[in-house]
């Protein structure tokens, strides 16, 4: 009973893994950008969040609604400003570029709510629902049902909107798409705005859970890249699959091992899978890179 515990704690935080892991996967699969300061959007949307709900006291709900808006109108502003003049570039100036954008949020995070680590008061009672011999707090209860909307939301995007099949054209394609009248910088600009957004929204799932500090994104982050490298470059269900994974993972982890052997683990399974395979759980050999 204590190992389907884990798991089902595992699989809670995995959700909100999983969201980071389809937004880092999208813009780099659409965009071919390693945005490397996909954590940092993680960092603020949790830091959005306190502001708007723990110091200004409005609904909480609402609250998560204007982090995330508020990460994307960064996300949007940034990728009009710097990225899109920099398109045709090289792949090492966009990188510089993504790096200095990372430390730049980190550093105004800093002198906006300072080093000190926050904690986000949950709106939930702590008192957990019991079924079965297992235990489920509301506020985890919440997290994995949201990310469970917002990763289906995403699919429905993806596959039964127009601008969803115009950006899986410019995954496949992006030469035959521009002929066929695509607006790549417009899908481009779209897809890093959801993609920032995905990663805001994991930021206020788990903001209330753990503490909020200017360095949360850095593991954020690792966590992020080795979703997309576990579930295969590129590949949606790939991410969710490694997100869930993860997730599992680290709780087994901390629940046998040892808690300060969590976040290892998860990068212990990410070396287990490239030995077998190099292309992760959903990538295929001769992929476009």
């Amino acid at each position: 009973m204590i190992f389907v515990q884990y798991v089902i704690n595992g699989l809670i935080i995995g959700g909100a893994y999983a969201l980071i892991g389809i937004g880092l996967t999208m813009v780099f699969g659409i965009m071919r950008v390693v945005n490397f300061a996909h954590g940092e959007m993680y960092m603020l949307g949790a830091y959005f969040l306190f502001t708007f709900f723990t110091k200004m006291g409005i609904n909480f709900y609402l609250s998560m609604l204007l982090a995330i808006a508020a990460v994307m109108g960064i996300g949007g502003i940034y990728e009009k400003a710097i990225l899109k003049p920099l398109r045709r570039r090289s792949i090492e100036t966009v990188m510089l570029s993504m790096i200095g954008f990372s430390l730049f949020i980190q550093n105004i995070a800093m002198l906006i709510w300072t080093p000190v680590p926050e904690s986000i008061t949950s709106p939930f009672p702590l008192t957990a629902y019991t079924l079965g011999g297992l235990y489920f707090l509301p506020q985890r209860i919440m997290v994995i049902f949201a990310a469970l909307f917002l990763v289906l939301l995403t699919h429905l995007l993806l596959k039964k909107t127009k601008i969803g099949k115009a950006m899986r054209a410019t995954f496949q394609d992006l030469e035959a798409a521009s002929l066929m009248g695509i607006k790549i910088d417009r899908i481009y600009s779209f897809t890093f705005v959801i993609g920032v957004g995905l990663a805001a929204s994991a930021g206020t799932l788990l903001g209330p859970i753990f503490t909020v500090h200017p360095y949360i994104g850095n593991l954020a982050n690792l966590k992020a890249f080795a979703i997309v490298i576990i579930g295969g470059l590129g590949s949606f269900t790939g991410a969710i699959t490694a997100g869930f994974l993860l997730g599992v993972f680290e709780s087994l982890g901390a629940g046998y091992v040892s808690s300060g052997y969590q976040d290892a683990i998860g990068f212990i399974l990410l070396i287990i899978i490239l030995i077998y395979r190099p292309t992760g759980l959903f990538g295929k050999i001769g992929q476009r890179r």
